[in-house]
């Protein structure tokens, strides 16, 4: 496939939200449910993937399990926009041929993308958290049996709202919107409490990315007859899963912490954290080294066809079709 003509940013912008709503729409069920398992403590609700995505259906109807996904495709689109358009210009800025960079430059082009997308990914992840974990709060009351549930659900007021989101512990779960959260997290917090986590969110994303983009294009290499050439769709595709999948993996750990720290309402008996190096001790000390590869899995299935939707979208070049009916 030869290369396309370039629309620069607009174009690349375009690919990067195509592709990141349609990865999004097809694997959100698998992300919830990676939360709802990196959340567990203690008690386990859960068995694994299909037993918290059928548990979820039981409870919540088939359209539980995109509980949080209004937030997340507002936000991805703009998300993945600026990660995939990001590493691409990085990679230009570093290399006047593109195809000769050597690996250390890769990985300085991912950290650049991967340090711009926190901006669009902070808020959104920490929104999306906080509705998809509220079935698990809610499971978790109804298996421990909670007498006082429902006595704190009816007494609930303003000030008992605010506190919600607060670091403690709390045993009632609300199913809220995103919208309310966020006005909740503004008035009490102001902008910050929309960037709590951010510090863990750029220590999973830069290796994330740092990890991800090099290995894809020299993955993707293998499929360009010559410099001048596009891989083809199948090719891209594949580069973006394997990449993908290897990279989520990698940084499992990372995502856990990050997920923990960002989850404001606590279930009943589970750890609070005051920072990253309070959240890697507890988890270290009270469920051991494992926990640490909570949802790992999950993550890879999530990451996978994402990025293999957003490269194959991306190297297709779907942006610079429609721009080019607009000349």
């Amino acid at each position: 496939m030869k290369t396309k003509p370039s629309h620069g940013l607009p174009g690349k912008l375009i690919n990067g939200g195509i592709a990141g709503f349609v990865g999004v729409t097809c694997v959100f069920p698998i992300d919830l449910a990676k939360t709802r398992l990196q959340n567990q403590q203690g008690q386990r609700i859960y068995k694994g993937m299909l037993d918290c995505l059928i548990k979820t259906i039981r409870s919540d109807g088939y359209f539980g399990m995109y509980r949080g996904a209004a937030v997340n495709l507002t936000l991805v689109t703009p998300e993945k926009a600026i990660k995939l358009a990001a590493n691409d210009l990085f990679r230009q800025m570093l290399s006047s041929d593109r195809n000769s960079l050597t690996v250390f430059k890769e990985m300085l082009a991912g950290c650049g993308a991967g340090t711009c997308q926190v901006i669009i990914t902070t808020p959104m992840e920490m929104l999306k958290i906080q509705l998809q974990d509220a079935g698990r709060l809610v499971t978790q009351q109804s298996t421990v049996g909670n007498p006082t549930a429902n006595a704190a659900a009816a007494s609930s007021s303003n000030s008992a709202q605010a506190r919600a989101y607060s670091s403690g512990p709390v045993t009632v779960a609300r199913t809220r919107s995103a919208t309310a959260i966020a006005k909740e997290l503004l008035q009490s917090k102001g902008i910050t409490g929309l960037y709590k986590g951010l510090t863990a969110t750029l220590i999973r994303d830069v290796p994330f990315s740092m990890i991800y983009f090099p290995l894809f294009a020299n993955i993707n290499k293998l499929g360009q007859k010559s410099p001048d050439q596009k891989a083809s769709f199948h090719h891209s595709f594949l580069s973006g899963c394997i990449a993908g999948s290897v990279s989520a993996i990698a940084v499992t750990p990372l995502d856990v912490i990050k997920t923990r720290i960002q989850t404001l309402q606590k279930g009943v008996g589970e750890d609070t954290y005051s920072g990253i190096l309070d959240c890697v001790r507890k988890i270290w000390d009270h469920e051991g080294p494992s926990a640490f590869m909570k949802g790992a899995c999950c993550r890879a299935l999530v990451i996978a066809p994402l990025f293999g939707i957003a490269q194959g979208v991306y190297f297709i070049g779907v942006g610079e079709y429609i721009l080019s009916h607009f000349k």
